[in-house]
């Protein structure tokens, strides 16, 4: 019967991971895209008048559906899936844990941003240029890689390499962003 328990508490941390993995990949799914339509949708500006109403229509439809059919539930189930992981580790000794908990913190943030942002789109008071929202959107981008990264490294996260590997993947993200948008003008 000690055997079965131990196989099924295995089993069960097991399908927790799972769950954890999947959902985390729908509420990053959900987010990056998400902002993409917000880029497009500040870019219809440019467009005739009829035109951009039925682009921006859309895109609101869109984006709506995706916050609250997607986004949020993942956001939901991310953070429920990862308190129930958490409580297998000693959270006061585990050094990489709380860094990624702050990193995941700064996510949920990032995420009501994009809620707002969402919502100033919709009530045609948004302020952003499509260029700052594509800067914005790579933030997300840089969440998913240091937060992966954490999870996977553990420990050795904290190492000078690991933190210099983000600074190059952010900076060849950001020459990205300039070099595109210097080539579609």
């Amino acid at each position: 019967y000690l055997i079965k328990f131990f196989i099924i508490k295995y089993m069960l941390l097991q399908y927790l991971k799972a769950g954890h993995i999947i959902s985390v990949v729908s509420w990053f799914a959900g987010l990056l895209y998400v902002c993409r339509l917000f880029i497009y949708h500040v870019e219809a500006e440019k467009k005739q008048e009829k035109e951009k109403n039925i682009i921006q229509n859309q895109l609101n439809i869109m984006a709506r559906r995706l916050w609250y059919g997607i986004t949020w539930p993942a956001m939901i189930a991310t953070i429920g899936f990862g308190v129930a992981i958490t409580l297998k580790y000693d959270f006061l000794k585990v050094g990489w844990l709380h860094i990624k908990l702050a990193f995941v913190l700064g996510l949920v943030v990032y995420h009501f941003i994009l809620g707002k942002i969402r919502k100033n789109l919709v009530n045609n008071t948004n302020k952003i240029s499509s260029f700052k929202l594509r800067l914005f959107n790579e933030l997300g981008t840089l969440f998913l890689i240091t937060i992966v990264l954490i999870a996977y490294l553990k420990q050795y996260f904290l190492s000078i390499w690991t933190g210099f590997s983000i600074f190059v993947v952010f900076f060849l993200l950001i020459s990205a962003i300039v070099y595109f948008k210097k080539k579609l003008k």
